[in-house]
C-alpha cells in the first residue's frame, strides 16, 4: 500500500538539511530503483524553485510499504529525523487515484 509521509522541518533548519541531504536522497533513490516511490520533494518556505536562505517548512514522500509499521520503521530511520531537521512527522495510508 501507498503511504504519506508529511515531514515538519524545524525552524533554522536549513543547515542540517543540507548537510545530511546526501544520505536521505539515497534512501529516496533506493526506494525508486525498487519501484517503491511515487513522488518526493521539499516544501519550499517561499514560493520559488530555489527558496535560498529562506529554506524549506517540510517534505512530503509518497512510497509503497507493505504495512504501516514498516513505513514508520522506514521514517524514523531517515537521516534528516537522525539531525534534527524534522519536528514532527505524520504518516499516513494514501490510495492513488489520478492520473
Amino acid at each position: 500500500m501507498w503511504f504519506a509521509i508529511h515531514a515538519t522541518d524545524h525552524p533554522d533548519s536549513l543547515a542540517r538539511r543540507l548537510a545530511a541531504r546526501p544520505e536521505h536522497l539515497a534512501r529516496l533513490h533506493a526506494l525508486q530503483s525498487e519501484g517503491r516511490l511515487l513522488l518526493a520533494g521539499p516544501f519550499p518556505a517561499i514560493a520559488a524553485e530555489d527558496p535560498g536562505p529562506a529554506g524549506f517548512t517540510g517534505s512530503l514522500i509518497i512510497a509503497e510499504f507493505t504495512t504501516q509499521a514498516d513505513a514508520e520503521a522506514w521514517a524514523a530511520a531517515d537521516p534528516y529525523v537522525a539531525t534534527g531537521v524534522y519536528a514532527q512527522v505524520e504518516i499516513k495510508p494514501f490510495r492513488k487515484t489520478l492520473p
